[in-house]
C-alpha cells in the first residue's frame, strides 16, 4: 500500500511538472537549408504549415501548391516551412544545396527550407517530436506515414491540425484563412 502512494505522488509531481514546464514550439531551434541555426521563435505570431518534403516522391508536384498558399498569405502572417527528409523510399538523397536547387529551378520556391531531417526515429528532430505528440495521426499513431504530411500551427504556436501526404495543399486553405482572421 505504501509503495502505491509513493507511485501515486511521484506520479502526480511529474504530471504537474510536465505542465509547468511544458515546452513551446518556439523553444526549439533548427537549421535553415543553408546551414544556419535559428529558433523557432522567429516566427513567433505566424501561421505556420510545416511539411517534409522530398524531391523524388509522388506528392513532390505540392511544392506548387505549397508556394502558392505562401505568395497569397505571405502578408497575412503566415509561413510555410520545408523540412527534407529522406526516410521513405530514399525519396531525397540529395544535398542540402542540390535541394536548395532544385526547389528553386523547378517550383520556384520561397518560403523557408531547412536542412535535411529525421522525422522519425532515434535521431528524429526535436520539431518533429513536438509537432507529432501534440498531433496525433490516423488511429493515434505518432509516425510520419510518408513525404508531404504537414502540420497547421496557429499564431500562438499550438498545433491545431496535421494532415497526410494525399491532401493536397489547396485543400487546407479555409483552414489555414480561419487562422489567419
Amino acid at each position: 500500500m505504501f509503495l502505491k502512494i509513493i507511485l501515486a505522488f511521484v506520479l502526480a509531481f511529474n504530471w504537474i511538472n510536465a505542465k509547468e514546464n511544458k515546452m513551446s514550439i518556439y523553444d526549439i531551434n533548427v537549421k535553415t537549408i543553408d546551414g544556419q541555426e535559428i529558433s523557432m521563435s522567429k516566427y513567433k505570431g505566424k501561421v505556420l504549415l510545416i511539411v517534409n518534403v522530398a524531391s523524388r516522391c509522388g506528392f513532390t508536384g505540392q511544392y506548387e501548391g505549397l508556394e502558392n498558399l505562401f505568395e497569397k498569405y505571405k502578408n497575412n502572417d503566415f509561413m510555410v516551412l520545408g523540412f527534407p527528409s529522406n526516410q521513405f523510399a530514399n525519396q531525397e538523397p540529395e544535398s542540402n544545396e542540390r535541394i536548395k536547387d532544385f526547389c528553386t529551378i523547378n517550383f520556384g520556391v520561397n518560403f523557408d527550407m531547412f536542412a535535411k531531417i529525421d522525422v522519425n526515429g532515434e535521431n528524429e528532430s526535436p520539431l518533429y517530436t513536438f509537432l507529432k505528440s501534440n498531433q496525433k495521426g490516423i488511429l493515434g499513431t505518432e509516425n510520419i506515414k510518408w513525404n508531404f504530411t504537414k502540420f497547421l500551427v496557429d499564431k500562438n504556436g499550438t498545433v491545431v491540425d496535421r494532415y497526410g501526404s494525399a491532401s493536397s495543399p489547396e485543400s487546407i486553405e479555409d483552414d489555414i484563412k480561419k487562422l489567419l482572421k
